[in-house]
């Protein structure tokens, strides 16, 4: 039986989102910032997910999940906007039970 998890996401305007993302149907995070549209429209997910354009960059603002990028992404990373130490790519964060409490904010438009 699946539980939803709390994530605490800041949008681009400062404004701060608690939302409920279920573990029981594949998302990632860059998904559910589209579904529960906290960014502009066509501003997040523009390659759909695969790690080719950074517009779901995003700061991890705790020690919830790993900072730790897997080659595609920093590759990616390394050619984006904005990066900090922190930064990582929602479409490359699976929502799992694990990511319970992850508090992010989403990165300037690129």
């Amino acid at each position: 039986m699946s539980q939803d998890i709390t994530i605490r996401i800041t949008d681009r305007n400062g404004v701060k989102h608690e939302v409920q993302a279920p573990t029981d149907m594949n998302m990632n995070l860059m998904e559910l910032i589209r579904a529960y549209e906290l960014a502009e429209e066509g501003t997040v997910g523009v390659c759909g997910g695969m790690a080719m354009c950074a517009s779901c960059q995003c700061y991890i603002l705790n020690d919830v999940i790993s900072l730790e990028r897997n080659p595609d992404e920093e590759a990616m990373l390394w050619e984006a906007y904005h990066v900090k130490e922190n930064s990582r790519l929602g479409c490359q964060i699976p929502i799992t039970q694990e990511i319970d409490g992850l508090e992010i904010e989403i990165a300037p438009e690129q």
